[in-house]
């Protein structure tokens, strides 16, 4: 008779070829219920509805959603394929969403069928899927992405009402930006003989600058006979100039969030100091600070370390060749990169003080933080060589965050972007908070996006005269909460007002994180 392990391995084996076959959802049919019960048992599988699985691994904490957030689109298009075959969509809002590139998980999926009984499912994670009766209108298109059927962009833009422009109108800046002639929407507006929604359109190019589009909408629209007001859907005071024909989603929406967030944080952030005179002095500052800061930024990132432990690894006495111990302790890998990518930063700091564009010299330096950082992890075999060679190559997700961080085929045209909207910032608070925000809500790397975050923040504030800020461990929670506000909300005041509330501190000789 088979012993527990190794009818829990025939079942490990059943699984793996399904997700080599069919992916992470699971459908009951799928597995017999021996194996689907001993999965279960195992916690190698979890329930979402009855009926319907997502893979799952053993050692996932009780209440971290992570796996669930990592798996829910691959769950929605196969669970509404299974039910409703190739008759559902979902709503305009939602597809809009995800042609701008936001994969943010909603609270509410709202799906359209002449199938559809009116009826909420719930998922977990206070997650649902309403389910709409309708027919789909007139003159749209479905397009298929990801196995998700979606309104085509123009049919998209179309069918969203006026108020979502203005509650999403990162969004809609975005997916207006990707539209490169009059002709793909005009079609549709013709068709419908929808004049209101054409004036709206109509504002909403020319609030980003293709004026051309929205000269076109309305004399098209009224050589047919359409008396068309143009208005502008957004009705906020900030401008743009998208004058190149930009298609990608993504490098639009930095820029658009760029240009939307910066006039907050200015808002909240101290005046900037300038440059600071005596720049050993402020190199000196920089150097006490370190334990103090790598104790709250290891710690932040779930490490478990010690002042002891990194004075260790800063002194010398840390020998991975010699003590068998340092050599295998995860932790002593993270305080000795620390340290390394630290002095990095600092060397980056002094040429900054000297008057260098402190984005051009994150942009030329950040790689070398990156690889001084994980550098001791690959050499104690940790980490493969090949971890040092960039971006990421996979999709990446934040635990516990329901923003989806961009797909990495899209980090080529975003990063440059990113830098040239930091070297050009005039504002150094505004450099300081975006350049954090901005670097993490893009989460290049497979691991380290948080630290090198805040590697940038601190160059960032150097060169505005602002003293180095530790974010302290004891205020995780808030400083998570504000970046997942920006984030999922495109509402960066709690996160502008978090960093203000302690560089103001530091200003005024009260740090909040106490030095250890």
């Amino acid at each position: 008779m088979a012993s527990p392990n190794k009818k829990l391995a025939e079942s490990l084996e059943v699984l793996r070829l399904h997700q080599k076959e069919k992916g992470s959802v699971i459908k009951t049919s799928e597995l017999s219920r021996t194996h689907r019960e001993r999965l279960l048992k195992g916690g190698f599988i979890q329930e979402v509805i009855q009926g319907w699985y997502i893979v799952s691994p053993p050692d996932n904490k009780k209440g971290d959603s992570t796996i669930w957030y990592s798996s829910y689109w691959e769950f929605c298009a196969r669970y509404l394929n299974d039910l409703f075959k190739n008759d559902w969509w979902i709503s305009a809002d939602q597809s809009l969403l995800f042609h701008s590139g936001n994969l943010t998980i909603p609270k509410q999926l709202f799906v359209r069928s002449p199938k559809a009984t009116n009826k909420l499912t719930k998922l977990i994670y206070e997650t649902s899927i309403l389910r709409v009766n309708s027919s789909l209108p007139d003159n749209v298109e479905i397009v298929v992405k990801d196995g998700l059927r979606l309104y085509s962009l123009p049919g998209a833009l179309i069918n969203c009402g006026e108020r979502f422009f203005l509650q999403n109108s990162t969004d809609v800046r975005t997916v207006l930006a990707m539209i490169q002639d009059s002709s793909e929407i005009l079609q549709p507006l013709l068709a419908g003989g929808h004049s209101v929604i054409a004036g709206r359109l109509a504002g909403g190019f020319r609030n980003i600058g293709r004026k051309r589009i929205a000269i076109d909408i309305l004399k098209t629209m009224q050589e047919a006979g359409y008396n068309v007001r143009e208005t502008d859907p957004f009705k906020d005071e900030v401008n743009y100039e998208f004058t190149r024909r930009e298609i990608s989603p993504q490098v639009n929406r930095v820029k658009i969030i760029w240009n939307e967030m910066r006039l907050t944080v200015l808002k909240h952030f101290p005046e900037p100091k300038g440059l600071p005179k005596n720049i050993n002095k402020y190199l000196k500052q920089v150097d006490d600070i370190f334990v103090t800061d790598a104790y709250h930024s290891l710690s932040i990132e779930g490490y478990k370390v010690t002042a002891e432990l990194i004075e260790k690894v800063r002194s010398g006495k840390w020998n991975p060749e010699q003590n068998e111990k340092d050599k295998e302790h995860r932790n002593a890998m993270a305080a000795k990169g620390y340290w390394q990518a630290f002095q990095s930063v600092k060397k980056s700091i002094g040429t900054i003080l000297k008057g260098e564009n402190s984005g051009k010299v994150a942009d030329e330096d950040h790689r070398d933080w990156y690889r001084k950082m994980f550098g001791p992890s690959v050499e104690a075999g940790i980490l493969k060589a090949s971890d040092l060679a960039g971006y990421r190559n996979s999709q990446v997700y934040i635990r516990n965050s329901s923003h989806i961080p961009m797909k990495p085929e899209a980090l080529r045209d975003v990063i440059p972007e990113f830098f040239e909207l930091l070297i050009n910032e005039k504002e150094p608070a505004v450099r300081v908070v975006l350049g954090h925000f901005m670097f993490v809500y893009i989460h290049p790397y497979m691991d380290g996006n948080g630290r090198i975050g805040r590697f940038l923040m601190n160059t960032m504030l150097a060169s505005g005269g602002y003293p180095w800020t530790v974010i302290p461990l004891n205020e995780r929670e808030e400083y998570m909460s504000a970046l997942e506000a920006g984030s999922v909300n495109k509402n960066i005041e709690p996160f502008s007002r978090f960093l203000s509330k302690l560089v103001k501190a530091g200003l005024n000789g009260k740090p909040v994180a106490k030095r250890l």
